[in-house]
């Protein structure tokens, strides 16, 4: 039996003025699927996970995620959908840094306005998972680059997303964090059941994911 849908996205167009950059895209993410992105820079990479993120709307296509059409939904009701259904890691990792570490994770849970102690419970859960518990209670200044994006992956899961999109995680880090942060994507797909779909130039991630995608020229290239 083939694994269940969470992402299905059917002929995205997208344009900036008259620079075309997307020209149809259909992609479909399965269940516990890890898919890399990669193609040159311009090609369209970071626009296709803005809006399979939701973080920006194609001029034309349709893009359903969990069962949900995602043109049909109020700006309202996508800001909460986006909150409570995707994770998003960066290059950067944008933590706040008046904030410790367990607050950072925290920020999105309180947004959703869940303040059980159950979520604080899950948070301790990611720390160990990540294997940063002795860092909770530092501030971003007082992090490494690794532990610090970390941190930024233990906030993309706080909120039990059923997809993460990454764009060049591991672009800001040396080759041996680079290494491990890899390594933990798959670790935590098979502990705790995510899809991930990371824009990436790192070759070895790109040839370890589950399923490569080339963009080139705003299409998938076959």
């Amino acid at each position: 039996m083939s694994k269940p849908a969470v992402l299905i996205a059917h002929q995205i167009y997208k344009s900036y003025g008259k620079v075309e950059v997307l020209k149809g895209i259909d992609l479909t993410v399965y269940e516990k699927e890890i898919i890399s992105v990669v193609g040159a820079s311009g090609a369209g990479k970071s626009t296709l996970l803005h809006i399979l993120g939701t973080l920006d709307l194609a001029n034309s296509g349709t893009l359903e995620i969990d069962g949900n059409i995602i043109n049909q939904l109020s700006p309202k009701a996508l800001a909460a959908f986006r909150n409570q259904r995707i994770g998003f890691i960066f290059q950067f990792h944008n933590l706040l840094p008046e904030f410790t570490a367990f607050e950072n994770v925290m920020i999105p849970a309180y947004i959703k306005g869940d303040y059980a102690n159950k979520t604080a419970t899950y948070a301790h859960s990611l720390f160990e998972i990540l294997g940063i518990t002795n860092r909770m209670s530092h501030k971003p200044s007082q992090l490494s680059g690794g532990e610090q994006q970390r941190v930024a992956v233990a906030r993309a899961l706080i909120n039990k997303p059923s997809l993460v999109f990454a764009d060049e995680p591991s672009g800001n880090l040396d080759s041996n964090n680079a290494e491990e942060l890899h390594n933990l994507f798959f670790k935590l797909r098979n502990e705790l059941g995510q899809s991930f779909v990371i824009v990436t130039h790192n070759d070895h991630l790109a040839s370890i994911a589950d399923r490569k995608i080339t963009i080139r020229d705003g299409v998938i290239a076959v």
